[in-house]
């Protein structure tokens, strides 16, 4: 499983926040790494899009698409 950047969930982060993201930083709740949305590992093989955090490899963040709905679980990425 290749991972992709936070690029790849851009669309789904623009449908749940209302405005581009990929740009916003953001701080990982596991270590404290702070980074760029964009910067963050992305595997889409899932339902839905796991993201990592680059430094510790721990999951930040949770986008699914429900019913055509896009919901975004990141409270281990405290988006700043």
């Amino acid at each position: 499983m290749e991972a992709l950047d936070g690029n790849a969930i851009a669309g789904a982060l623009y449908d749940y926040f209302g405005r581009e993201m990929t740009g916003a930083t953001g701080r990982c709740a596991h270590c404290g790494t702070r980074a760029v949305l964009a910067e963050l590992s992305v595997y889409c093989d899932a339902p839905g899009a796991v993201v990592r955090c680059r430094a510790c490899g721990d999951v930040v963040m949770v986008v699914l698409e429900i019913r055509g709905r896009v919901t975004v679980d990141h409270r281990h990425f405290t988006i700043a």
